[in-house]
């Protein structure tokens, strides 16, 4: 389930910053031209432990949720969420979801035009347009010239994923590999970013100067694997570097940007007629799907392929996990087959699940989980239900508070990397794998972040008992919880915010919490309250026939 020379690259960079997506008022559309939503749907998004961005086009229905407003701008001139600059410390705090009907034939460039007026509209939204040297990664080419053969133009351009050979050699790390076709260099980069986020945490800017389409295959290790495969392991460098020709480095480059200059928190209200004007779709559910017991050797995988869902040896965990949006931690009344008995499923759903629009025809994942849990009540019986109960959760208590007020003007976030210092622990000390440089934040915020920031070590929500109220910057500097050779227990149920969160890692990693201790001097501790758990009511351990 998986999507030059120094002259050449400053041309292209020049030719950035002059594009006709920049050459207008960011707040005008072009002359002659007033898209607009037929009705909108504005609110804010429903509380979840990992909210992240998605939108989807329907039809007549777009449909974005879980989207901040960095989102929702990037969304809206076409551009990557770094590229949105400027204060409002809620920018990327708060979330909103926006269900809106669109006119006929509404193409994407007038669905952009369309958001743009919303913003407008419903959140007084005023940006303009500038340009500012930021950190990037610049495709050029390498010294020699480029690996790759120059397309006829007669396929389509993409990049296709290509599954690994089945049953492998004990042993072998797996690659990701890629058979691109017709592509520029200037849509690779872009999938370059996708791909390998792990490397590449800030954008990729296309400074080759090459024109037109290449066909050319291309596979590497993640950087977790990478480092698995030792001496073997391909970097995503060493794959542009060898396999293609070209060069990636880490540069600041000059990038046109859009800078908030203004924007209300809340929404304006939505229509009182909403609901006739705007009346929901029906729940979505599969045309046909079909379900059996999985060979005994099968390994787990799944995959969305247009309107197909595919899944080999998929656990009842893993299916209903899924379908709710819980983790294993949030399930009670599990029976003890849940994770024994492996299935594969194949299902299609009806083209109304899908957007409807050329070039993007998977499933919505919101829609996804929906016929998830009604394929599973009606094959299933699955009857279930969420409350409160008490369960093992992360609490935040003061230690010995090491923090730094910060500027409240400043936009309020956490993203992956440095702070303005530039020191980077993971370069000498590979073992720390993750680094975390959060702003303006405070600790009621970094609970709430936590699950999402900190996957593998955090499942359940974190209840903030610190008692401080300022907002701070800070850098966290920890190892990813698949790093750790040894999982160490979790802390005791005490209160007592002295009590050891953990103990060493033979590995020489450090866990969140140690971390967290020594460089924050905040501590999570496990206690019992109350929070929310799907209860199992009732599930069949046989499907219904096919």
């Amino acid at each position: 389930m998986i999507k030059t020379t120094r002259a050449l690259a400053s041309a292209t960079l020049l030719a950035l910053l002059t594009s006709a997506a920049f050459g207008q008022t960011a707040n005008t559309p072009p002359a002659g031209t007033t898209p607009a939503f037929e009705i909108a749907n504005v609110h804010a998004s429903p509380h979840t432990l990992h909210p992240f961005a998605r939108s989807t086009f329907h039809g007549d229905r777009f449909i974005m949720r879980q989207a901040n407003m960095v989102d929702l701008i990037a969304k809206a001139y076409g551009v990557d969420s770094s590229f949105v600059l400027g204060g409002l410390s809620w920018l990327e705090i708060d979330h909103f979801d926006i269900y809106a009907k669109t006119p006929p034939k509404t193409s994407q460039e007038d669905l952009k035009l369309m958001l743009r007026a919303l913003l407008a509209d419903r959140f007084h939204l005023v940006v303009h347009n500038d340009h500012k040297p930021l950190p990037a990664f610049l495709l050029t080419v390498g010294k020699s010239a480029p690996k790759m053969t120059e397309a006829d133009g007669s396929a389509d351009s993409e990049c296709k994923y290509i599954e690994p050979p089945p049953n492998p050699p004990a042993g072998t790390v797996p690659l990701y590999t890629f058979s691109c076709h017709n592509m520029t260099m200037e849509a690779f980069a872009q999938d370059l970013h996708d791909w390998a986020g792990d490397y590449l945490t800030n954008p990729v800017v296309d400074a080759t100067g090459l024109k037109g389409g290449y066909d050319f295959d291309f596979k590497f290790h993640s950087k977790g694997r990478a480092a698995r495969a030792g001496a073997g392991g391909i970097t995503i460098f060493d794959a542009v570097d060898k396999q293609l020709g070209l060069k990636l480095e880490a540069k600041t480059a000059p990038e046109p940007v859009f800078v908030v200059d203004s924007a209300n928190q809340h929404p304006t209200p939505n229509s009182p007629d909403l609901d006739k004007l705007l009346p929901p779709p029906p729940p979505p559910e599969f045309e046909v799907a079909t379900i059996r017991p999985s060979l005994p050797d099968a390994k787990m995988n799944g995959r969305i392929n247009g309107i197909q869902v595919s899944g080999q040896a998929l656990t009842m965990d893993f299916l209903i996990t899924f379908a709710y949006d819980v983790t294993d931690e949030m399930l009670v009344n599990k029976p003890k087959w849940f994770d024994s008995d492996h299935f594969d499923v194949l299902a299609k759903a009806s083209t109304d699940a899908t957007s409807g629009q050329p070039g993007a025809s998977d499933i919505d994942v919101d829609d996804l989980r929906v016929m998830m849990r009604k394929f599973l009540a009606d094959r299933f019986k699955l009857a279930a239900h969420m409350e409160d109960r008490p369960l093992d959760a992360y609490t935040l208590v003061t230690a010995n508070p090491k923090l730094t007020k910060a500027d409240p003007a400043n936009r309020t976030g956490c993203k992956e990397g440095p702070g303005p210092d530039g020191k980077d622990p993971r370069i000498a000390d590979p073992i720390l794998g993750r680094l975390l440089y959060c702003q303006n934040m405070t600790m009621a915020q970094l609970a709430d972040q936590l699950p999402s920031l900190a996957g593998g070590y955090v499942f359940t929500p974190v209840l903030d008992s610190t008692g401080l109220k300022d907002a701070y910057d800070f850098t966290l500097s920890f190892s990813g919880a698949g790093q750790l050779r040894s999982t160490p227990p979790p802390s005791s149920t005490s209160t007592d915010p002295n009590a050891a969160t953990t103990a060493s890692d033979p590995s020489g990693g450090l866990s969140l919490s140690d971390a967290m201790a020594r460089q924050l001097g905040v501590k999570l501790i496990k206690e019992k309250r109350p929070s929310p758990v799907l209860v199992i009511d009732h599930i069949e351990e046989k499907p219904t026939d096919n």
